[in-house]
C-alpha cells in the first residue's frame, strides 16, 4: 500500500523491549514490525516503556496500537502462577504498561493489533492465562522455532490455521484465492512461539485454531465498540508482509481502521 505523503497519517504506538545491549539496559524493537506499520500506511512512534502517569498522553496521540511478539515472555504472576523456565527471559518493564494500555484501548475501541507476544499480552491483560510451555501439554504440538535455521526457513510456512466461519478474521480474508485461503478456510502460517493461550479471557473470541487445537487467532468480542479493529494472532504476520496475501489483508485492514480513528479525531 502506497502511502499519501500529503496527508495528515495516523500514528501507531509500537512497544519497545528492555534488554541489555553491551551492558547497558537498552530498549528495542524489530524492524519487521516498523515496515509492517508502515505498510499499512501509518507512522510507527516507538514507546520505550511508560509511567501510569503517561498513558493518558499516549493514548491522546494514538490512532492505533501494534502489540509486538519477543524472545521475553509475560511475567507468569499476572495470571496466577509461579515462573516454569527460569532460563526464558521476561521483561517487567513492558508488562507494567503494555497490559493496562490493553485494558484502556480495548475501553475506548482504539485498532488494536497483537502479534505473538502481544497477543499473549491482550489475554492476560483481560483476564486469560497461558500455557507456559505448549510443547509440554498433553496432544498438544511443538510451536517453538528452529533458531538453527536461517531466517527464511525458521520464519517459513510451519502448519495451516483454521479459521473460525463468519468471524472477523475470516470477514478480513474473504475472497482470497483458493490457493491462498482454502474452500475450508484453511491458511499457512508460521510458528515460533513457546507459550500459547490456556484460559481464553472472557471478552476475546477465537477466530481461529491450529490443528491441534491451540489458539492461534482471537478479537475482542465488544457490544460497546461493535466495529472496533481488534485482532490478535499467535503467528508472525510481518514476515516478509508485502509479499504475503494474507498478511496484507490484515496489515490494510489494520491501517484503513488507524485512518478511521484519526479521521474522527480530527473531526470533533
Amino acid at each position: 500500500m502506497q502511502a499519501d505523503l500529503n496527508a495528515s497519517l495516523p500514528i501507531v504506538l509500537v512497544p519497545a523491549c528492555q534488554k541489555p545491549v553491551g551492558g547497558l539496559s537498552c530498549y528495542t524493537v524489530g524492524q519487521k514490525y516498523i515496515d509492517a506499520v508502515r505498510l499499512a500506511g501509518c507512522v510507527p512512534v516507538v514507546v520505550p516503556g511508560a509511567t501510569p502517569a503517561e498513558l493518558d498522553a499516549l493514548l491522546a496521540l494514538a490512532d492505533g496500537i501494534l502489540l509486538t511478539g519477543s524472545p521475553s515472555n509475560v511475567h507468569p504472576r499476572h495470571f496466577g502462577e509461579d515462573v516454569h523456565d527460569p532460563s526464558l527471559p521476561l521483561d517487567p518493564d513492558r508488562d507494567a504498561w503494555t497490559l493496562p494500555i490493553v485494558r484502556r484501548a480495548v475501553a475506548m475501541g482504539l485498532p488494536l493489533l497483537g502479534i505473538c507476544r502481544g497477543f499473549q499480552e491482550v489475554n492476560v491483560a483481560l483476564g486469560g492465562s497461558l500455557h507456559q510451555a505448549v510443547h509440554e501439554q498433553p496432544g498438544l504440538n511443538d510451536h517453538r522455532s528452529d533458531e538453527t535455521l536461517p531466517l527464511d526457513e525458521e520464519y517459513g510456512f510451519a502448519h495451516p490455521a483454521q479459521l473460525v466461519p463468519g468471524g472477523f478474521l475470516a470477514q478480513t480474508l474473504r475472497g482470497l484465492p483458493t490457493s491462498i485461503l482454502s474452500e475450508q478456510g484453511e491458511f499457512q502460517v508460521n510458528s515460533l512461539h513457546g507459550q500459547g493461550v490456556n484460559r481464553l479471557a472472557p471478552q476475546l473470541r477465537v477466530e481461529a485454531l491450529a490443528p491441534d487445537g491451540v489458539v492461534e487467532a482471537v478479537s475482542v468480542a465488544d457490544p460497546v465498540h461493535p466495529g472496533a479493529f481488534s485482532l490478535c494472532l499467535q503467528w508472525h504476520p510481518e514476515w516478509q508482509a508485502a509479499h504475503n496475501p494474507v498478511s496484507m489483508r490484515i496489515f490494510e485492514a489494520f491501517g484503513q481502521a488507524c485512518r478511521a480513528w484519526h479521521a474522527g479525531k480530527q473531526k470533533s
